[in-house]
């Protein structure tokens, strides 16, 4: 079969590309608009990591295309450097050098001295974490520890207040790991991170296709009650399955006000397993400090009156097909992916092991908190009420 000639994008495919991207469009479908494999698009988005690097521009001082050609022309009719440099409102020195720069006044020639002079303006700045080991060191450490990169921004920035060379920027760190040429953290990093991926994905990508089940007698989350919203009362919870393979789930469960998570073990996910789960870990907690909770339209909570009925806790649905309600939920499940990777058996785990695990993530800093821990804020919870 005849091998297909190889493309060169411009710079405006490239744009195009970036554009899409940005829109969440896969490599796939990107691939369709210039007729190429994904693979031809993956090589241009891998090399600064999925991020679109930063458009390119001319200083305003550099000389300009239509001031070379003048050059060009003064050179070609005999006028001396000063003369050139008087009619261009230039220094003598700023035209000797571009002569001596592009093979002198014979030799010169606009449109090359013009691209050679874009092509020398690239000089990569180097990195913070690339010039500073010791910070290097400190995010590297973290990052082993499953801390994320907006995690360690914040610590930094709150344990060095007046040190700016022992902090970082969340975006910076991200960039050292996608972009490996940077040489700062090495790519073996990357496995650490909560989503194991090789470049920036767009925000708007997805692959998320839930399928939810009627609930009868489902309370939607539209009559909740609007003290709730604000998260300023706690005892107000989210809740999910978290699973494994296909024979095994745990349930997840995040407080609103104080983010502090909780996972309960489950050896079925049919309603009246995972209500009589729930009802029992509910016993384990201050009345006070649980007040609601707040579902997807998930089968396993069919049976919510029942457990309403033992707990007096009231359940919320939310809309169908729409999981961002429970966002403090569905982030925290993205979290525990990095203790509790899809597709293995979740059944091997005990409560005392699920309890070890969230006590962990209770313990990292939260952004949304000032960079407090979930386990600070519910303990202070506790004191209030004891």
């Amino acid at each position: 079969m005849k091998q297909r000639p190889r493309i060169y994008y411009t710079e405006a495919q490239k744009a195009l590309m970036w554009d899409r991207w940005k829109a969440g469009d896969t490599l796939h479908e990107i691939g369709k608009l210039f007729d190429r494999p994904h693979t031809s698009i993956h090589t241009i988005l891998s090399a600064t990591g999925g991020i679109r690097p930063p458009a390119r521009h001319r200083s305003r001082l550099a000389l300009t295309m239509a001031e070379r050609e003048e050059i060009s022309r003064a050179l070609a009719a005999g006028e001396s450097i000063r003369c050139i440099a008087r009619r261009l409102r230039r220094t003598a020195s700023t035209i000797s050098r571009e002569l001596l720069r592009n093979d002198g006044r014979t030799c010169y020639r606009a449109a090359k001295a013009d691209a050679a002079a874009w092509e020398r303006a690239r000089r990569p700045k180097a990195c913070k974490l690339a010039s500073n080991p010791a910070l290097a060191q400190i995010v590297a450490v973290k990052l082993q520890g499953l801390w994320s990169p907006e995690q360690i921004a914040g610590w930094l920035k709150r344990t060095y207040p007046d040190q700016k060379e022992l902090q970082v920027s969340h975006e910076a760190i991200y960039r050292t790991l996608f972009v490996q040429t940077r040489g700062a953290l090495k790519k073996e990093l990357l496995e650490h991170l909560r989503r194991t991926r090789g470049m920036r994905r767009s925000r708007h990508y997805t692959q998320k296709t839930p399928t939810h089940g009627r609930i009868v007698d489902a309370v939607p989350i539209s009559e909740r009650p609007a003290c709730i919203e604000d998260r300023a009362v706690p005892g107000h919870w989210e809740g999910d399955l978290l699973f494994g393979d296909a024979y095994s789930q745990i349930a997840t469960l995040v407080e609103w006000h104080t983010r502090y998570v909780m996972l309960v073990k489950l050896v079925d996910k049919d309603s009246y397993t995972v209500g009589a789960a729930l009802a029992r870990h509910a016993q384990t907690l201050p009345r006070q400090l649980y007040l609601s909770l707040t579902w997807d339209r998930g089968r396993e909570m069919a049976g919510h009156k029942r457990f309403t009925l033992v707990t007096d806790i009231q359940v919320y649905f939310c809309d169908p097909q729409n999981p961002w309600q429970r966002g403090s939920n569905e982030n925290t499940n993205g979290l525990l992916r990095q203790y509790l990777p899809k597709g293995i058996d979740l059944s091997a785990y005990s409560q005392d092991s699920l309890d070890a695990i969230a006590r962990e993530l209770n313990q990292q800093p939260r952004k949304t908190l000032g960079y407090r821990t979930p386990a600070e804020m519910f303990d202070a919870c506790v004191a209030s009420i004891g």
